[in-house]
Formats: structure tokens, sequence, C-alpha cells
């Protein structure tokens, strides 16, 4: 499916589409964070391309995987992918309990990763993204997590009304983010 806008057209995509896109993700998303990209010597939390490219593919065998890519004038420049995620999976034994028991019992969408490169963002591409992503998923819920030294991401989360719900790590010694949720029927 593709919706246009403005010269932009969001495209939706199922998890066969991925391997043939990924070194087009790869771009947008290394664009788009460059103070996560692969430095000699750098430290990026454990964030890579290749970490995505591996982190997309296993999450393209998820049921419900949903890609959504933005292209203007017919070229890239942004993506944003997530699923229908159970709270004991998006969550893990150390946060569930801290939960509220109506977002646990909830339909969710984890969000794992939205990406516009810097020329185009600003223009509404972000949410668009998310809306299309919601809008294919039909949660009641969505969460993501974003690292606390991305303001310009929290930014857009907070407009779309994402409110803190904690600290999260990935994995023991990992980097602590914020954990975001999202009451979907209230943000529409």
């Amino acid at each position: 499916m593709t919706t246009h806008t403005d010269d932009v057209a969001i495209r939706t995509y199922g998890p066969g589409h991925v391997p043939a896109l990924l070194g087009t993700l790869a771009d947008i998303w290394a664009d788009a964070h460059p103070e996560l990209v692969d430095t000699p010597g750098g430290t990026t939390d454990g964030l890579s391309t290749d970490a995505l490219r591996r982190q997309i593919t296993g999450h393209a065998r998820r049921e419900g995987f949903v890609l959504v890519t933005a292209y203007a004038h017919g070229s890239p420049v942004g993506f944003a992918y997530a699923f229908p995620a159970t709270p004991e999976y998006w969550y893990g034994p150390d946060l569930l309990p801290h939960i509220p028991e109506h977002i646990r019992t909830g339909r969710l969408m984890g969000l794992c990763e939205l990406a516009v490169t810097p020329t185009w963002q600003g223009h509404g591409i972000g949410t668009r993204l998310h809306h299309h992503l919601v809008t294919a998923i039909a949660p009641q819920w969505s969460s993501l997590l974003v690292h606390p030294d991305n303001p310009r991401g929290r930014a857009l989360y907070d407009r779309l009304g994402y409110t803190y719900a904690g600290p999260y790590r990935n994995e023991p010694g990992g980097p602590v983010y914020d954990l975001l949720v999202l009451q979907v029927d209230k943000a529409a």
C-alpha cells in the first residue's frame, strides 16, 4: 500500500520485503543517528548498522510485523517498524510488575525503530510513519525505547503523546533507555 502527500509517499511492507530493504534501512538509520554509527574506538552503546540489520531481521519473524518507509521524490528518507507484542516479551520480567495493569492487559504495539534523515526531519514524516504503523497494527497501547541523549526523537514522541514509564535496559550492563508508552485511542 502507498499513500502520497506533498511529494512524500509512505509504503507499507511485510516481513518478506525486509531482506531487499536492509541496506536502505541501515543507510537511513546511520544518516539519522551519526553519533551511533560505528567509529574506531568509539562507544555506541552496542548500537551499529550491523546490529540494526540483525535486529530488524529477527523482529521480522514476529507475527504482525509491519515496516513503513517514506520516499520523498522517489528517494527513501525515513522508516519505522513495529509489531504486536505481549507485555511479557516487551517489558521483560524485571519491569513488567511496574507496568500498570490496564497497560499489561491491552493490545500492545512495540515500536522498535523510527528514523528520518536529517534533511527531512521536521516535515511531519516521523508522525506520518507512526500513524501508518498504528493504523496497520491497531493497538490500544504503543511502547518504545528512546535513548536519553536523543532530544529530537524524544520531542517527537512527546508531541505524539507518549509518556515516560521508567528506565529500561535491553540487557544486563547495557545502556539505560527511557521507556515510553502511549494510549493510542487517547492520542487519535
